[in-house]
């Protein structure tokens, strides 16, 4: 065991339930196990013990998860205690004395100095570690963005180009929404639906009432995809207009 008392992820001196163990010849899950059963008030307990979970990737594939206790200079004090005999007390010496010593170090200027700029320089590691994740994520976005785009462009202008109108748009001109307008086109014959699309029967097909367009969407996985939409020519409209005013109906 080279390091009796380390640094945590905040800059603390502490040591672990890990060390505990290996240096009194216990398992990591008595060790625990012991922290667990302390007789200590919640709030001793909140500002000297943190249960932490970690993960090592193994080489054989998989990951190995261990759960371990950082322990301040007091909660360390507080859980040997109840170890005994001669080697227990010669540990319990050699871990507060690190502690101290580590304590000691901190009132030198030299060592604030350098411990300060380790820390400094972990947060950056961290920051440029969460900076390359959102330019990383910025770029997927971008990428798909961009492929995407050709598709709804074409769709933009294929509804937006003139005499064409969506049956929302239609349905809105009777107060209505889409699915009332195509369930009476249905009713009356005009049209039927297959695969997402409506479309016109034969004999309605060939007047030049209606028009096919690409529609782009995405889907769960962002992926995107496209699907056939009928959108109706301004004759189409006039149509829908003389077919179902004569016969308007509260719905």
């Amino acid at each position: 065991m080279n390091e009796l008392v380390v640094q945590n992820s905040k800059g603390n001196d502490v040591t672990t339930s890990l060390i505990v163990a290996q240096v009194f010849g216990k398992r990591n899950s008595d060790v625990l196990r012991d922290i667990r059963n302390l007789s200590c008030s919640d709030s001793f307990n909140e500002r000297n013990f943190a249960f932490m979970v970690e993960m090592k990737e193994l080489p054989q594939g998989g990951a190995q998860k261990t759960e371990y206790c950082e322990m301040t200079k007091d909660g360390f004090s507080f859980l040997v205690m109840g170890y005994t005999g001669e080697k227990a007390g010669q540990f319990k010496e050699r871990f507060i004395n690190e502690f101290n010593k580590r304590e000691q170090l901190l009132k030198n200027e030299d060592y604030i100095l350098a411990r300060s700029q380790e820390i400094l320089k972990n947060r950056v590691k961290l920051m440029e570690a969460k900076v390359a994740q959102l330019e990383e994520e910025n770029e997927l976005q971008s990428r798909q963005l961009k492929e995407s785009a050709p598709k709804v462009e074409y769709f933009d202008k294929a509804l937006s180009s003139v005499g064409t109108y969506t049956a929302t748009q239609i349905a809105k001109e009777f107060g209505w929404g889409a699915e009332t307008l195509n369930r009476k086109l249905k009713e009356r014959g005009i049209h039927y639906k297959q695969n997402g699309q409506w479309i016109l029967y034969a004999q309605y097909a060939t007047k030049g009432y209606t028009k096919s367009v690409t529609r782009t969407f995405t889907r769960s996985d962002g992926s995107t995809g496209s699907q056939l939409q009928t959108v109706w020519t301004e004759k189409g409209r006039e149509f829908i207009y003389h077919l179902l005013t004569p016969n308007q109906q509260a719905i």
